[in-house]
């Protein structure tokens, strides 16, 4: 076992990629669990994206990068949802028109405002092991926050995520509570910047719940066990990243696809391979 605990005792750098490991691996899986549900995953991807122009502007102004992309982000999910309730163009579409404009934004403006000395390598891939004490307290601060808000509200979130015209029916803020999705979508999808980067952010937030979705049957049951998922894809990705020397945001993303796939072969319910079995047995 020294193997395990003695990077964690000698290296202060391994101990803060633990415990990030561990709060991203909760907290995207809680989130995702809502958009696996509400098969609104692909949104995830957007605001991911969405956040390159963001950082270029808070870069160019000097102001705090995850405010700048907080901003972008929130803002690519709401021009999707103002698209769907004015036309009748769908939300895929709606989702993939307003990714490659926003991308295209921050590439430009990357360029116009000359700020491509932002550290893209970083932002896009991630590194777990190069986590600072200030993303540390940014996205244990994140987490709790997000957390907080989905036990005290769960019960209208689990409405909403399935009966959206009932619960506006039933007098719930409809509006309000898809803002308060997406604003708990970003704030995870920022505070996992640092670990895979926003190109394999959609990784963290929706395959763990997506492991736990073929697995389970209840939504807080998909929460709890695709934490465990996400925070074991995280800690074995980061040890896979020490040891071998591997980029860290792929070594996590590779473990929770492989996750993935074991589900989806074996998995009691809905496992092809045990389906296969089955009704061979039966045939």
């Amino acid at each position: 076992m020294n193997w395990l605990i003695e990077p964690i005792i000698t290296f202060e750098f391994m101990r803060n990629a633990l415990i990030i490991s561990i709060l991203l691996g909760i907290v995207c899986a809680v989130v995702g669990s809502y958009l696996v549900v509400e098969r609104l995953s692909l949104l995830g991807n957007v605001i991911s994206h969405a956040v390159l122009p963001g950082l270029s502007i808070a870069f160019f102004l000097g102001i705090n990068l995850e405010f700048g992309a907080f901003i972008a982000g929130t803002s690519s999910a709401l021009v999707v949802a103002w698209i769907r309730s004015q036309s009748p163009v769908n939300v895929d579409a709606a989702m993939a028109v307003v990714l490659s404009g926003f991308l295209g934004l921050g590439v430009m403006l990357i360029k116009l405002l000359r700020t491509n000395t932002i550290d893209l390598s970083s932002i896009l891939f991630g590194d777990i092991l190069g986590v600072t004490p200030t993303d540390l307290v940014q996205t244990a601060i994140a987490t709790l926050i997000i957390l907080i808000l989905v036990k005290m509200f769960y019960r209208e979130l689990l409405y909403y995520t399935f009966d959206p015209l009932g619960a506006q029916a039933f007098g719930l803020p409809v509006n309000l509570i898809y803002f308060c999705l997406i604003a708990a979508v970003t704030l995870t999808i920022i505070a996992s910047m640092q670990t895979v980067g926003v190109l394999m952010v959609i990784s963290l937030l929706i395959a763990p719940a997506s492991t736990a979705y073929l697995l389970v049957k209840e939504l807080h049951q998909m929460m709890l066990l695709g934490s465990i998922i996400g925070v074991l894809g995280s800690v074995s990705g980061m040890y896979l990243s020490y040891y071998l020397d591997l980029p860290s945001g792929p070594a996590i993303v590779l473990v929770i696809f492989a996750f993935f796939f074991l589900a989806f072969f074996f998995s009691p319910n809905h496992g092809i391979l045990l389906r296969y079995w089955r009704g061979k047995d039966g045939g």
